[in-house]
């Protein structure tokens, strides 16, 4: 495994990130519990989840992940071993069942309280804002359309102060964005750099990927510049990076066969550049899942890549690929598919 630093810290995680959204609904607590293990005898020391999952979202198994990874530390008493990770959901329709979403002060201490109970941990190492309060351009959105019904009022100050109070009481260590866009981000940084006793921002969790490289326009100059470290989800595009999707294959019991509104990665421009992808891997004789995960972990603003996975053939392959480094021709390879199809996924 190789090792970087959580940006304004000098607290080391695995380049590798061992992502749980599945675990609760596609994979049982004992799947759960098998990766990881797996993961962790691997050199994977950073884990990340959410109060939100398993996802799809619903209320019979919300925050059924988090309690799998809490009896997974009671069990092994690796928590002082594993740098964690964990989300407030925000405000949205699908999460109204959760309690009244948003990043109020009252709110995002009952997140917390929740999570450390479900984790049975007394802190979260990096806690993070899901996706913006605010209306804007995530989850498949491109392009920002101003919504005038949305009367969101500039709360950054009041959550930053939130936040601090609860990095002051041990509850968390460290707090990131995810989901933000330029101008969020940018935001949140300013609040900081001008109250000096405001914590900063220090990793943001956003989609990135061979067929979605749109944080590449706005947020990566920001990333290197400001030295905020991207921890970069959905790498292999809903498993559609994997190839398995191609030829209108639906294999059993992957996520696009089981959710088909999960199509951000399935559309034709997509499909065809996969193909792509998928060819010049073959050529190279490279998996394209481990040509997708090794893109990615190159990045120079990434962090830690989260790779996730609902069974342990998908898991070895994902982790496996932090020992693939991808000659000059791949990469020119790469590029020139980007130019003739880019980032075909929103």
């Amino acid at each position: 495994m190789k090792y970087t630093t959580l940006p304004q810290t000098d607290i080391e995680v695995s380049k590798i990130c061992l992502g749980t959204m599945t675990w609760g609904r596609q994979n049982s607590l004992e799947e759960g519990h098998e990766q990881m293990d797996y993961a962790f005898d691997q050199g994977i020391n950073f884990f990340d989840t959410a109060e939100l999952y398993p996802v799809p979202a619903q209320k019979e198994s919300y925050a059924a992940t988090e309690e799998i990874i809490g009896k997974w530390f009671a069990k092994t008493g690796n928590r002082d071993k594993v740098i964690l990770a964990s989300k407030i959901a925000g405000r949205a329709e699908f999460t109204k069942f959760i309690r009244n979403t948003g990043f109020s002060k009252d709110s995002i201490i009952e997140a917390v309280e929740g999570s450390l109970r479900r984790l049975q941990t007394d802190y979260i190492d990096l806690y993070q804002l899901h996706w913006p309060e605010r209306t804007t351009n995530y989850f498949g959105e491109r392009g920002y359309k101003h919504d005038i019904s949305d009367h969101w009022q500039d709360n950054i100050h009041q959550v930053l102060e939130t936040l601090r109070d609860l990095m002051k009481e041990g509850k968390i260590r460290h707090v990131g964005l995810s989901n933000e866009t330029p101008w969020g981000t940018m935001r949140f940084l300013e609040e900081s750099k001008v109250h000096a006793s405001l914590p900063r921002m220090i990793t943001i969790q956003n989609p990135y990927s061979l067929l979605n490289r749109l944080f590449e326009t706005g947020l990566a100059e920001i990333s290197m510049r400001e030295n905020i470290g991207l921890i970069p989800y959905s790498p292999m595009g809903f498993g559609v990076l994997s190839g398995k999707y191609l030829g209108g294959m639906k294999p059993a019991n992957a996520r696009v066969t089981l959710f088909p509104n999960y199509n951000r990665y399935s559309g034709e421009n997509a499909t065809k550049a996969t193909q792509k992808y998928f060819d010049l891997a073959q050529a190279h004789e490279l998996s394209l899942a481990q040509m997708s995960l090794a893109f990615v972990n190159s990045r120079p603003f990434v962090t830690s890549n989260i790779i996730g996975a609902t069974n342990m053939k998908q898991l070895k392959e994902n982790i496996a690929s932090i020992d693939v480094k991808l000659n000059e021709e791949v990469l020119l390879g790469i590029e020139a598919i980007h130019d003739e199809i880019p980032n075909p996924a929103p």
